[in-house]
């Protein structure tokens, strides 16, 4: 059976007991959306304020491959698993983007018996909380143009506006356009562009709140663009916070789901995991963290990019770290790493297998020895995967220090990952080595960049021009002590998306970088990023369809 028919046969808990029985919440801090899905009142966060925290599970990956790893899979059988072996545990992933469910990579619920339900709301609008976060950011973008048309009081730059538009669909034909056309009635003509939403700058520090003060806050220090004279004009300058929050004040709640096996689930925010931090929201996780032993949650993309931001940028704001890594490889993007093309990666291939766990091999050092983390690798498994293919993998890993476990969730959910789920609680139950963040608040966000290239991507240096190394030299006159979020190709450790396997020696080219301001976080792009994806040639929303009946098909 397809995803969606299998969500379909899902048996679902009614939500409001739900969330009593498991998780002690009273119907009253409860707002149903529906019969199957809630938001948590933000209030519960003061009634758990005396509980322990579990622990926190991060789930990353391989560098990703046209294969597909299975990320969201394994959060989802693992968290079930670690259930159906006695522990309370809940599962804490991203919301999905509708344009991606529309575009190439389809619904971001998970897959096969591992999913999160109502598989079809989660991807399809689900609590409203994208729009909220679309029309704060545009009601921003509406002011901008709005205060320049009664005067520019601000004398704002109308070449130097950096806050554009986004929508929650994949359009390429708006990715650069004009505004202001048509007379003076309709303000002054400049060139602007859209993003989508996840690209948006509010999705990330909505995602980075622990309350609605601090997301007012932060909201009011977005970079709108410059004045005349190059002073910087925040969105506080056009008193745009309020109301940016109000429309956010439901968002923030975050979003109670179940699993198919019933299990809660949060499923809560989604920034872009490219020019951000591409994981769920703050105020869900250090929620589930209060309400359960164990927490498993995912990052975007391969652990260079995604684990990395997720610790030194979400671990380091939020004051928490994860205390294990499951990284998820398969057999066919080893293979694929290793130099097979994707149309043969169904065949048995030790050689390449073996040149490709060198990826895997990168991965595993940056989180052990980087940030002293200890970590299962979780074979995500396939029925074209040989024994002997296993074998080399359990080894090699072995090798490296670490175990590798067979998961077979997709196919049987909780149960497929129960031993994965035992290997995670023995080796969180071992000693292990101080954790540590990759580097420290008070350097230079030069040699934090530096210290991402190198240490992580294994490159030989870093480069960047005169412009470049002058806008860092501003942003450090006020944001020396942020973050830096890298933004390159997720494919390869370098900045060339051919390049596959564990490349070294490379040079980190830095094409531009930008200050996330409300964030509080610096943007390092190193190559062209794509913040407003375009349809391909046949989009999956060909293949999606509702008959008379209500029934939808085609979504996955």
């Amino acid at each position: 059976m397809s995803d969606i028919e299998i969500a379909q046969q899902a048996e679902m808990e009614e939500i409001i007991p739900l969330a009593h029985q498991r998780l002690g919440i009273a119907a009253q801090k409860l707002d149903p959306y529906g019969r199957y899905k809630a938001k948590i009142s933000l209030e519960v966060m003061a009634d758990l304020a005396d509980s322990p925290d579990g622990k926190l599970i991060l789930v990353t990956a391989v560098s990703p491959t046209p294969a597909g790893e299975g990320k969201t899979t394994t959060t989802i059988g693992l968290s079930d698993a670690l259930n159906r072996i006695g522990k309370k545990s809940m599962v804490c992933i991203r919301e999905p983007s509708m344009g991606p469910c529309f575009g190439m990579k389809g619904g971001a619920a998970g897959g096969g018996y591992a999913q999160v339900v109502p598989m079809e709301d989660i991807n399809l609008h689900f609590t409203g909380d994208l729009h909220a976060i679309g029309a704060a950011h545009n009601l921003l973008a509406a002011m901008i143009d709005n205060h320049i048309h009664h005067g520019n009081a601000l004398d704002l730059d109308v070449r130097k506006i950096t806050w554009g538009r986004v929508m929650d669909m994949n359009d390429r034909a708006l990715r650069q356009i004009n505004v202001g056309l048509g007379g003076t009635a309709n303000g002054f003509p400049r060139e602007d562009g859209f993003d989508i939403v996840v690209a948006s700058e509010v999705m990330a520090i909505f995602c980075l709140s622990n309350s609605l003060k601090e997301l007012k806050q932060r909201l009011g220090n977005i970079l709108i663009g410059y004045s005349g004279d190059g002073t910087a004009r925040l969105a506080k300058d056009l008193k745009a916070h309020g109301a940016m929050a109000t429309l956010l004040k439901e968002a923030l709640k975050p979003n109670l789901v179940q699993t198919l096996e019933n299990n809660p689930a949060f499923v809560h925010g989604g920034p872009f995991a490219n020019i951000a931090h591409g994981c769920n929201s703050v105020i869900a996780t250090k929620m589930a963290l209060k309400m359960s032993d164990y927490v498993v949650t995912e990052a975007g993309f391969g652990a260079d990019l995604g684990a990395e931001k997720f610790i030194d940028i979400k671990c380091r704001k939020a004051g928490i770290k994860p205390d294990m890594v499951v990284i998820v490889a398969t057999v066919k993007a080893l293979k694929y790493h290793g130099g097979v093309a994707a149309k043969d990666l169904a065949n048995e291939d030790l050689s390449a297998l073996e040149q490709g766990m060198e990826n895997l091999k990168r991965h595993l050092s940056n989180m052990q020895d980087q940030f002293g983390l200890p970590c299962v690798v979780a074979i995500n498994h396939f029925v074209q995967d040989t024994d002997a293919e296993i074998d080399l993998i359990k080894t090699t890993v072995e090798s490296y220090g670490a175990k590798a476990v067979v998961a077979k969730h997709w196919a049987h959910g909780g149960a497929g990952a129960e031993n994965l789920a035992n290997t995670v609680v023995a080796t969180l139950n071992e000693a292990h080595r101080p954790f540590q963040f990759l580097y420290s608040d008070d350097e230079p966000l030069w040699d934090k960049i530096s210290a991402v290239a190198t240490k992580i991507y294994g490159a030989s240096e870093v480069v960047a021009d005169k412009k470049v190394m002058a806008k860092l030299e501003l942003f450090s006159k006020t944001h020396s002590h942020v973050p830096v979020c890298m933004a390159k190709t997720p494919y390869s450790f370098s900045g060339d998306p051919t390049l596959r396997g564990a490349v070294s020696g490379h040079t980190i080219t830095i094409r531009d970088v930008r200050l996330s301001r409300g964030a509080e976080f610096v943007v390092v792009l190193c190559g062209d990023i794509m913040t407003m994806p375009g349809l391909p040639k046949q989009p999956a929303s060909e293949r999606i369809d509702i008959d008379d009946n209500g029934n939808i098909s085609g979504l996955f």
